[in-house]
């Protein structure tokens, strides 16, 4: 059965360049450095509320698998592939100022909207080819 009072904790992911991955997490999501255990390797812990931390950990030189995920069917680094790739999601209340700015950034995006037309979604990558989509609050 299903651990009762299970409750979501953090995201983890890993990362030749943590500092780097940290401040696009910061400057684009809000997120606060916190504490972060002292462990063999490099970690940060970032939190953007109390209940949605994210991970950073250092990359091991030795593994084989490629830095980024980039999407489910594609090793291209295009956001028109992540509707149906791996990806964390972020809600804002201002979804056209949201993308202004990312775009403002240079961040390659792809738009698009949910069916019923009142969803906007708008899919990029962090630094390190990890899925990001953003949504506008209905």
């Amino acid at each position: 059965t299903a651990a009762v009072g299970a409750s979501f904790n953090h995201v983890s992911r890993e990362s030749t360049d943590i500092n780097r991955l940290a401040n696009f997490y910061q400057d684009i999501f809000g997120f606060e450095r916190i504490e972060s255990p002292k462990l063999d390797f490099k970690v940060i812990w970032l939190r953007q509320s109390p209940s949605f931390c994210l991970h950073l950990i250092e990359r091991d030189p030795n593994t084989k698998l490629p830095e980024g995920p980039w999407s489910a069917n594609d090793a291209v680094a295009d956001p028109k592939n992540l509707p149906r790739g791996h990806r964390l999601c972020f809600s804002v209340s201002n979804f056209d100022s949201f993308v202004a700015a990312i775009k403002a950034k240079g961040i390659k995006t792809h738009e698009k909207a949910q069916p019923n037309g009142k969803t906007k979604q708008v899919f990029f990558f962090d630094p390190d080819g990890n899925g990001l989509e953003v949504c506008s609050s209905v």
